[in-house]
């Protein structure tokens, strides 16, 4: 049974869950509403929408995996149970980090200006490139099916390591630990390195247009640039602290195999799905509008209960 400790760790996931619903469930609800009023969606209306339903489903089977891991953790030897795990954790955090990139890339093509032919091709069929990228993504970790094979591999080896019936030595466990950091880093490489080029293009591009303007003055386009850089800068902060985190579970699961670490990790890997969803609620201009409006009604409803109550 946990401990004292890991009981308030879990309850801290948990509500790092209800945070994370209510953010990115915000979005999904906002957007949803705008659809059902027969409004079109924008292009970014849709990557946001897109973004927090994958981040949902990534919550969702963190905390899951997180109660298995404190209360049941003999169920990892079940194949099933972990290969379901171990695939929709993948796809939903592959997805995910995917969703955000071509956020970030959005920002740029519609903030940044060059004058070259080949940017200006790629801004007008901006739509059909941010479509491509997490199906041409999604498709990429089919084909390289070996790493889900390998993350799964690797967590039942450790669940079952100090069992009597295990066949798995410690230097097949590092092994492993070793090639799913390899596949990992592969796959989270190239949003990370997409977004970082967007952001030192905005840069460039805001550089460019401070030399035309005024410097004293607070033009539109200087601006949605200053905007623009803090959301991509923002995202690659928390994808840094989340992949950081992911890397230490594994370490600390070979290491010290400390649940209390874990759920540690845990925390800290929920931030990025969690706090980011309220980064871009106030980045975005109709759901910041949407939430005040919301807050508005809130707060016009606590004052009229209050005097009932009394």
């Amino acid at each position: 049974m946990p401990s004292g400790t890991e009981n308030i760790l879990l309850i801290v996931v948990l509500g790092e869950l209800i945070t994370g619903m209510l953010g990115n469930g915000f979005i999904v609800l906002v957007n949803c509403i705008d659809c059902m009023k027969g409004q079109k969606l924008s292009l970014v209306d849709c990557i946001l929408a897109s973004l927090a339903l994958s981040r949902i489903a990534a919550l969702w089977i963190t905390v899951f995996d997180s109660f298995i891991m404190a209360l049941w953790p003999h169920l990892y030897a079940i194949e099933k149970l972990a290969n379901c795990i171990v695939i929709f954790w993948t796809l939903s955090n592959h997805l995910a980090a995917w969703f955000a990139t071509s956020l970030s890339i959005f920002y740029f093509f519609r903030v940044a200006n060059f004058s070259h032919p080949c940017f200006a091709w790629l801004r007008w069929r901006i739509s059909k490139v941010l479509l491509v990228l997490p199906l041409a993504s999604l498709f990429s970790l089919f084909f390289n099916y070996e790493s889900i094979d390998l993350f799964h591999r690797f967590w039942i080896s450790i669940s079952t390591r100090h069992e009597k019936n295990s066949t798995w030595s410690s230097d097949v466990i590092k092994t492993l630990y070793v090639k799913n950091m390899i596949v990992s880093h592969f796959i989270y490489l190239i949003p990370f390195l997409l977004s970082l080029t967007s952001l030192l293009l905005l840069f460039l591009s805001l550089r460019r247009h401070t030399r035309n303007v005024q410097m004293s003055s607070r033009d539109f386009s200087t601006e949605a640039h200053k905007k623009a850089m803090k959301m991509v800068i923002s995202f690659l902060l928390l994808f840094i602290l989340n992949f950081l985190s992911f890397v230490l579970t594994g370490w600390c699961f070979l290491t010290v195999n400390n649940l209390e670490a874990n759920l540690v990790n845990t925390l800290t890997f929920n931030t990025f799905p969690s706090g980011h969803s309220f980064i871009l609620i106030l980045g975005n201009s109709k759901l910041r509008q949407a939430a005040l409006g919301l807050l508005w009604h809130l707060n016009c409803h606590l004052k009229r209960v209050k005097p009932l109550a009394l």
